[in-house]
C-alpha cells in the first residue's frame, strides 16, 4: 500500500473511532452521568434512576477507545513521515487537531456562527488559546452549524467533543470583528478552575430567548465551564 493511501486509511480509522467515542459519551449524557458520577445511592445500592450497566459499559469502552486513538495517532505520525509534504500537511490537520479539511475550507467560506463566547476565565485553556468574549464560533473541531440545525438550543455535541479531546489539540474557527481566525485549544483539567476549557459558550439564538429559559441555562451551565466529562 502506498504511503499516502495508508495515511488516508488511518485517517478513516481515526474518524470511525471518534464517531464511536462520541456515541459512548452520548450514552453517559442520556443517563446524566460522567466518567466519575457515582453509580450507587447513599445506602450503597445501584441507582434506580439510571441504566447502571449501560453507564459502566460506556465508561469501559471510552477508556478503550481513548487508548486506541492515542495508539493510532502515533501510527499516523509514522505514516505521515513517509508521505510528501503537501499530503502530510493535509492529513496531519486531521491527526493533530480533530478538524477536517472540509471544515477548515468551509470556515473560510464564511460559515454561519452557531454559538457565541459569553465569557472566558483568566488563565484557562480557552484564554491561553486566545479566545475572547463576543467571539462567534464558526466551527469547533469537526462540528459546525449544520450539526446543530435540528437542535439549535443544545450545544451538548460540543461538550462531548471537548471531553473526547482532553489533553489533545483541537482547532476552533471564530469570527472576530469581521475577521476569521483559527485558534488551537488543548482541553485539560487542573488549570485552576472548572471545566476543560474554562469558557462559557451560548447558542447564537440565545439572544432571542428568555434569560431564564431552563432549556438554555441548564444546558449551558454544564457545558464547558462545568467539567461534565472529566
Amino acid at each position: 500500500m502506498a504511503a499516502r493511501e495508508r495515511a488516508l486509511t488511518l485517517v478513516s480509522r481515526k474518524e470511525a473511532l471518534e464517531s464511536e467515542l462520541s456515541a459512548q459519551f452520548s450514552i453517559l449524557s442520556s443517563n446524566q452521568s460522567t466518567m466519575n458520577t457515582p453509580l450507587v445511592d447513599k445506602e450503597g445500592f445501584p441507582r434506580a434512576d439510571i441504566d447502571v450497566w449501560a453507564v459502566r459499559h460506556a465508561r469501559v469502552r471510552i477508556i478503550e477507545l481513548r487508548n486506541d486513538l492515542n495508539a493510532l495517532v502515533d501510527e499516523m505520525a509514522l505514516a505521515l513521515a513517509a508521505v510528501g509534504p503537501a499530503d502530510a500537511s493535509s492529513a496531519s490537520s486531521n491527526t493533530q487537531t480533530g478538524t477536517s479539511t472540509n471544515a477548515i475550507e468551509a470556515s473560510q467560506e464564511n460559515l454561519s456562527a452557531f454559538a457565541k463566547v459569553d465569557g472566558v476565565a483568566p488563565g484557562s485553556p480557552a484564554a491561553t488559546a486566545g479566545l475572547r468574549r463576543e467571539d462567534e464560533i464558526l466551527s469547533f473541531g469537526r462540528l459546525n452549524a449544520r450539526d446543530f440545525a435540528q437542535a439549535p438550543r443544545s450545544l451538548q455535541p460540543l461538550a462531548a467533543l471537548v471531553a473526547e479531546y482532553e489533553n489533545r489539540p483541537l482547532d476552533v474557527v471564530v469570527r472576530r470583528d469581521g475577521s476569521v481566525l483559527t485558534l488551537s485549544f488543548t482541553p485539560r483539567s487542573g488549570w485552576g478552575g472548572r471545566g476543560l476549557l474554562g469558557c462559557h459558550i451560548v447558542p447564537v439564538s440565545r439572544q432571542n430567548l428568555s434569560e431564564n429559559d431552563p432549556k438554555v441555562t441548564t444546558g449551558l451551565s454544564t457545558l464547558l465551564k462545568a467539567n461534565e466529562h472529566d
